[in-house]
């Protein structure tokens, strides 16, 4: 059984050109342990399948390109006797509603601990050189649109890496409320020594600030309309004396973006706690269709200070919380999240637990295009299979 995430991506290269990372896992739990050990919510007398092997059938199939429960099904029973017998399944194959009920009672605080602790040992273990820019977690929800039932969907608040887009923790909002309360319960569980977590506008709580702190990490955090007397202090600042102190230019989904970013380190009753330095971002865009062009500014407040991260440092940290976005892009297009019609119980954050699983799994294998990987994984099971297999 291989220990080395090496050892299987070497085995995927062999037919498509990827970045392989040269690095060693530490020898701990295989993706299948973690998925075999989650709590069964069924009655032991009438089980036909174990817990693992139909999360383990869930995740596969995702990696192939399924996108609901019918579609997991029809994997299943369309695949070889050699897929059923490495997935463990008897010749019967489970029906969707089999995997829908169970799915549907799952204890999803469990499951995206046991998932989310295996990403993030994945994750912390170097497969390249160290980066020079802090490590950023980003705190961002996403709502599953297609779950809506009485006028309420199920909204998720995660806990992400920026680098590799694993979801390392992840919470479901009660009904009637919103993500605040849910903020420090999700990071409550995590080490946050070394890790600057970024956050938009609505975490911008003076609770939230004083947790991160407590824990040991850093925050950015955004300042808008809901913080107004901190924002007039922001927009105060002698930003016109500061120079220019970080540049970037992207150009992507029809358009062209400039970013320019000043840093301020502020003086003692700024009405924040810990505040160290205060970040304006001026963002052009210019729409590469139309020509128009549009000019917003941005500001946020970090307890980093200067010595601990350069202006590009944060400028690619505040960068890094915006990538998120691609994360909730791909559930959506890629996996077709929005129009799954999951909606029992725990059913649609279990699927969005698999999804992350399975994004974080294909992003750790070098994969940049996951429509491309899916493609891969389905015409070739084998390398799925290994991935079950990884330790971390």
């Amino acid at each position: 059984m291989p220990s080395s995430l090496i050892d299987v991506l070497l085995r995927h290269c062999e037919d498509v050109d990827l970045p392989c990372p040269p690095a060693e896992l530490s020898e701990l739990h295989t993706l299948a342990e973690v998925l075999d050990r989650v709590p069964d919510p069924r009655r032991v007398r009438g089980r036909r399948y174990r817990l693992g092997v139909l999360l383990a059938l869930c995740l596969v199939a995702v990696l192939s390109g399924a996108t609901s429960l019918a579609c997991i099904a029809r994997f299943e029973a369309d695949s070889s006797p050699d897929v059923r017998r490495r997935l463990g399944l008897p010749k019967r194959a489970p029906a969707a509603t089999t995997l829908g009920r169970l799915l549907a009672r799952l204890d999803g605080d469990a499951l995206d601990d046991a998932v989310g602790a295996w990403l993030a040992r994945l994750s912390a273990d170097p497969v390249s050189e160290p980066s020079p820019v802090p490590t950023g977690l980003a705190v961002d929800g996403k709502t599953v649109r297609g779950s809506r039932t009485d006028g309420t969907a199920v909204h998720l608040l995660a806990a992400v890496l920026h680098d590799s887009q694993a979801v390392i923790a992840q919470r479901q909002i009660e009904a009637k409320s919103n993500e605040i309360p849910a903020f420090v319960p999700l990071l409550d569980p995590l080490d946050l020594r070394g890790v600057v977590i970024t956050a938009d506008a609505m975490h911008t709580q003076r609770d939230h600030a004083e947790h991160v702190l407590a824990a040991g990490g850093h925050y950015i955090l955004i300042v808008k309309g809901n913080q107004k007397k901190l924002r007039k202090q922001l927009k105060a600042l002698p930003w016109r004396e500061i120079p220019l102190q970080d540049r970037t230019r992207d150009t992507g989904h029809g358009r062209r973006e400039i970013r320019r970013l000043k840093v301020c380190t502020v003086r003692p009753g700024l009405l924040f706690p810990h505040a160290q330095q205060a970040i304006e971002i001026k963002r052009r865009r210019t729409n590469r269709r139309t020509g128009r062009t549009s000019t917003k500014t941005i500001y946020a407040v970090t307890s980093l200070s200067p010595s601990q991260a350069t202006p590009a440092q944060l400028a690619a940290l505040i960068r890094g919380h915006w990538s998120v976005e691609a994360l909730h892009h791909v559930r959506d297009v890629t996996f077709a999240e929005d129009a799954s019609r999951i909606r029992t119980g725990t059913a649609p954050r279990a699927m969005a637990t698999v999804r992350n699983l399975a994004i974080g799994l294909m992003r750790q294998a070098g994969w940049t295009n996951l429509a491309a990987a899916t493609d891969h994984y389905r015409s070739r099971p084998a390398h799925a299979f290994e991935l079950l297999r990884l330790a971390a």
